[in-house]
């Protein structure tokens, strides 16, 4: 698998944090994966991340973690993936975008593994979010030269791509 000539996101996921790393570039954003929503007619997005606290603060607005449920990794994927692309455009803010291969890492050893439908949602909360390639890692943290290289290590863990 060759991960070169586009920008890479190494993407961890766990209720507490949502950690988005630009690997060519080194940026990297870690925060509370919140978003605040002003209900209505139409609900919209007021905050993300850490700013969503402070933005919870005004009448009509309610905090969500689309990664915190008891049982699974996501709990609301549309949420998840208005998240996940916000995160993105902080870090890609380049004139001419080409999709990013996103490497999605979720966080956690939950029982048995994480569930098809947990890894599909990831996938299709990545795609969502722009992604031309999207890769699920379970398994150890992968550093930034594993990530440049264009491979990601067989031994012990497990990838799957789509």
């Amino acid at each position: 698998m060759r991960l070169v000539f586009r920008t890479t996101f190494y993407v961890r996921i766990s209720p507490e944090r949502l950690d988005v790393r630009n690997i060519g570039s080194g940026e990297s954003i870690s925060e509370i994966p919140e978003i605040a929503i002003r209900s209505g007619p139409r609900p919209t997005i007021v905050g993300i991340g850490d700013g969503a606290r402070a933005a919870a603060a005004e009448p009509g607005v309610s905090i969500v973690n689309p990664f915190a449920h008891p049982r699974s990794i996501v709990s609301d994927v549309t949420l998840g993936q208005a998240l996940l692309k916000a995160f993105l455009r902080q870090l890609d803010r380049g004139f001419l975008r080409i999709a990013p291969v996103i490497v999605i890492h979720p966080l956690g050893t939950p029982e048995g593994g994480f569930t098809e439908v947990e890894n599909r949602a990831l996938r299709e909360m990545a795609s969502g979010a722009g992604a031309s390639k999207v890769v699920l890692w379970q398994g150890r943290v992968l550093t930034d030269e594993e990530l440049r290289a264009g491979s990601l290590p067989s031994s012990g863990s497990s990838g799957s791509e789509s």
